[in-house]
């Protein structure tokens, strides 16, 4: 299992960023969280097996490449504490 911390800059708000992500993330099971942060970024953890979770990173910088100015992507120990996909508030 890998683990991500991820940060996403740009025109990333009200564009489907957190919907498309979940979408996405259902379709590699992934699980992990995603929320927009105050800051104008949205902050994104997932957790799966290496192939799965990168796949999943590739997938959402191609479908969101128009809004993304840059995206920070940190390893993190794996928790495996997650049980799904979701979008935080």
């Amino acid at each position: 299992m890998k683990r991500i911390h991820a940060y996403y800059s740009g025109d990333v708000h009200g564009v489907g960023f957190r919907f498309t992500a979940v979408e996405v993330a259902r379709r590699y099971k992934i699980t992990g969280w995603v929320r927009n942060s105050a800051d104008g970024r949205v902050e994104l953890v997932a957790e799966g097996k290496g192939p799965s979770l990168d796949s999943f990173l590739k997938e959402i910088k191609t479908a969101m490449a128009f809004y993304i100015r840059e995206e920070v992507i940190n390893p993190e120990p794996a928790a495996e504490s997650l049980s799904d996909f979701q979008v935080r508030y």
